[in-house]
């Protein structure tokens, strides 16, 4: 059986433009959710958002191929370049033809789509972009990263709302396990801060009206009242372990289990019993070849509103127990929920977190709600010897997605 490994990882987060910043400032419990800034907001109803700080295309994109992307492939390509670089795939070591690449938005270019749209409204047709329909379309983060790094194996992208970026990864895992792929580049971004999103998801009364960054993303507390949106990108190289130990990479974790099913409930609101979620924890669980005992943390989905929170408490209790002492927490707390890039920078801090022996905290949790009877944590703890955790994402449409990670060892 082809073991899988992580070899590179790199991060575009609300508290963090690197995989350093992001995880330390994840340990230290920042909260990187703020007053809106990039449009005036006022009219929405909604006031904060976990916007990315300071970040500069031209820096690793370069300015010439930042000009033909919308904001969610340079955060995809940005991200890609750490990772790959951390790797140290490059074609001397790793064939064309064996490298690929799956990756993900919820949305894809939706301030493209936005701005171009107002332009054909107020000045007609023909003043719309040639480059609209290349730039917008959501399988052009995978695109352009495999121009980018010439990969020549499976290009596809898969959009699963909030789901995307932990299916990408679950689906390029098994490229490699099956022996279709050597190394494979995946992950998820999304950059729908915006008017049309933010007043989108406003209209479903999906969002925190909380003006307070402090008291508005607050997953599994009594007083929730909503997610908060957030944007950034979050990319991993997988490559099988044979490969990675021939060219002598270092070897950040391992994934070893992949679920993923569908509640077949309705549109938004997830299955209300939890029974589908838990089975797709599972399924991860049991492809991994391990108990749910031998699982010591839990990244949850864990968004902020009502619903979520309460039906993946009841699926964490169903797999693991009423009193179950597997630690969870959301990290969504800190950076706002990044949709189809939510999976991937969780994916890239619960491996960090095995790595490191220390889980990232749930913040703001002051009153837990009776109905998210689960083992929260409010503080980094230490992991005490956890081998195995696991990273939960459930999206709209019922798609539910959940990836076991392994400490490495060899």
């Amino acid at each position: 059986m082809t073991r899988v490994v992580v070899t590179g990882m790199g991060a575009v987060t609300p508290i963090g433009n690197d995989v350093a910043t992001f995880t330390q400032n994840a340990y230290q419990g920042k909260i990187g959710i703020g007053k809106i800034t990039k449009f005036d907001a006022a009219e929405t109803g909604i006031t904060v958002a976990g916007e990315v700080k300071n970040f500069d295309p031209n820096e690793l994109v370069g300015k010439k191929q930042a000009k033909r992307m919308d904001l969610f492939s340079q955060y995809a390509v940005h991200t890609a370049i750490q990772a790959m670089t951390q790797a140290g795939i490059n074609e001397q070591n790793t064939a064309s033809e064996d490298l690929g690449v799956i990756y993900g938005s919820g949305i894809g270019g939706l301030t493209t789509i936005q701005n171009q749209i107002i332009k054909m409204h107020d000045k007609g047709p023909q003043r719309v972009s040639p480059m609209f329909v290349p730039t917008a379309i959501a399988n052009m983060a995978a695109g352009n990263i495999a121009i980018k790094f010439h990969a020549q194996n499976i290009c596809t992208a898969i959009v699963t709302a909030c789901a995307t970026g932990t299916n990408s990864i679950g689906e390029a895992y098994r490229q490699i396990k099956e022996k279709r792929a050597q190394v494979m580049i995946c992950g998820g971004s999304e950059a729908s801060v915006n008017e049309i999103g933010i007043a989108g998801f406003a209209a479903l009364n999906a969002l925190s009206k909380k003006t307070d960054p402090s008291e508005a993303s607050l997953p599994f507390d009594k007083k929730r009242s909503g997610f908060v949106l957030g944007e950034g990108a979050g990319t991993l190289v997988l490559e099988s372990l044979e490969h990675a130990q021939k060219r002598g990479a270092t070897i950040l974790g391992e994934i070893v289990g992949y679920g993923s099913n569908c509640d077949a409930y309705h549109i938004t609101a997830p299955d209300p019993t939890g029974k589908p979620q838990g089975r797709a924890m599972q399924l991860a669980i049991e492809e991994a070849g391990i108990k749910p005992v031998e699982v010591g943390y839990i990244n949850a989905h864990g968004t902020g509103t009502t619903a979520n929170d309460a039906g993946e408490s009841l699926a964490i209790q169903q797999v693991f127990g009423e009193n179950s002492n597997v630690k969870v927490s959301s990290s969504k707390s800190m950076t706002g929920h990044l949709l189809g890039a939510a999976g991937a920078i969780e994916a890239i801090l619960t491996l960090d977190a095995l790595q490191k022996q220390v889980l990232p905290p749930n913040v703001g949790l002051t009153e837990q709600d009776e109905k998210c009877n689960i083992n929260v944590i409010t503080q980094a703890t230490a992991a005490d010897g956890i081998e195995y955790a696991l990273s939960n994402s459930f999206g709209f449409g019922g798609h539910n997605a959940v990836l076991v990670f392994k400490r490495w060892s060899e």
